[in-house]
């Protein structure tokens, strides 16, 4: 278990998590501000899963560009650079708002925002590897993810009392901060050699460029199948956060501040899916381990609308934020492992663009689905599919303990 570990000792590593938390942590600010700034000013949860579904959409199509910018540029000065854009743009929001609520604004930042956090998250999987050994990849994406998620429990919980004492407002100005000073510790951060060039990058054309990540994911019959059946899963699964409030506020009569606990709570289950991650990995292989992971989410996703308690709705929530995190950790690091470094910006970014490409519409068609026909009936068919999805995936090549080695020459 010893090469499960990613190098603690490592300074730029320590300051790259520091990084990564301090940027969690504002996220998750913003995670329960701007849904209830959206819902404050118009009381309707079909016009939080629309802000949901225009913020994934302008994420999906940066997508299909964010890996080639990312294989082409410096790493850390373009890491660095989005932070610093997301902090212009998140502050914009409290600044407006001192002349009184502007919904439109907030449909025009959070696509901005998410478009440039694309590139910067298919940048940061790129980075990860120049940063710890190979082998240790699935224990340093499981330890980033922990402590990413240990700041998600604080910030919904933060996010919470400040928006009930101050208001969501005064929580989007912290997430705006959180931005300038994970930029601030990026730029002390060594990654080492960098990628080398892509040979053939120089004589392709755009078009060609684009289509290189798509046509590895094609060729490797593991991440093949795994981009199929994660673009379901994705469909089914952006919208949680929204059915959770509206469940929350609207069919239980609960507070902001129970909002911001329930998700707190949630997090703390992705703190122990990404911890135990590795191990559970070690122990039974890749297959087993995703495909129990997305049975799980649907299990859990399944039976939240049901909960009339909010312990239950915690607890739940938790099961599904845990498993997606045990899942979601596995097939990024196979990812890692598997890509050759030159093309992994593309490689991850065409795998995103694919597999979220439905997932807004899940969204928006999830939220108005909950308006019309209530949060348990839509979270009851929402995860019998998603359990659908791990049943079927156990006839694929997806089940295989080490797809990474099987599929490696591919």
């Amino acid at each position: 278990m010893g090469q499960t570990r990613p190098q603690r000792g490592s300074r730029d590593f320590g300051i790259f998590w520091a990084a990564q938390t301090l940027s969690v942590l504002g996220d998750a600010f913003a995670l329960i501000a701007l849904p209830l700034l959206v819902l404050e000013a118009t009381g309707s949860v079909a016009r939080m899963g629309l802000l949901t579904a225009a913020g994934g959409a302008a994420a999906v199509l940066t997508g299909v560009f964010a890996g080639v910018v990312v294989d082409r540029l410096d790493r850390r000065k373009l890491l660095v650079a989005c932070d610093l854009v997301r902090m212009a743009l998140y502050a914009l929001i409290p600044l407006v708002w001192l002349t009184g609520p502007r919904i439109w604004l907030l449909y025009a930042v959070l696509p901005l925002a998410e478009a440039v956090g694309m590139v910067f998250a298919v940048a940061y999987v790129t980075v990860v590897r120049q940063l710890v050994g190979g082998e240790r990849i699935t224990a340093a994406n499981g330890r980033l993810n922990a402590t990413a998620a240990t700041a998600g429990v604080v910030g919904p919980v933060a996010a919470g009392v400040v928006a009930a004492w101050a208001g969501p407002v005064a929580a989007v100005a912290v997430d705006a901060a959180s931005f300038g000073v994970s930029a601030l510790c990026l730029v002390f951060v060594r990654f080492g050699q960098a990628a080398p060039p892509d040979p053939a990058a120089s004589r392709q054309r755009l078009r060609r460029d684009l289509l290189t990540g798509a046509s590895f994911l094609w060729h490797h019959p593991v991440l093949r199948t795994l981009t199929v059946l994660l673009s379901l899963f994705s469909f089914l699964q952006l919208g949680l956060n929204d059915l959770i409030i509206y469940h929350l506020k609207h069919d239980l009569g609960q507070n902001d501040g129970a909002v911001g606990t329930v998700l707190a709570i949630g997090a703390l289950g992705t703190i122990a899916g990404s911890l135990l991650v590795a191990r559970v990995r070690y122990r039974f292989g890749f297959g087993p381990t995703w495909i129990g992971g997305v049975a799980v989410c649907g299990l859990a996703l399944g039976a939240v609308g049901w909960a009339r308690a909010v312990p239950a709705v915690a607890l739940l929530t938790a099961a599904f934020f845990g498993a997606g995190a045990t899942s979601g950790t596995c097939s990024m690091s196979l990812r890692q492992e598997v890509t050759p470094q030159h093309l992994l910006g593309r490689v991850t970014s065409t795998f995103w663009t694919i597999h979220y490409a439905a997932a807004p519409v899940g969204a928006a068609v999830l939220t108005w689905a909950a308006q019309h026909q209530g949060t348990a009936a839509v979270g009851a068919v929402a995860g019998a599919c998603c359990v659908g999805i791990a049943v079927l995936a156990v006839f694929t090549p997806v089940r295989v303990r080490r797809p990474e080695v099987a599929g490696e020459a591919a």
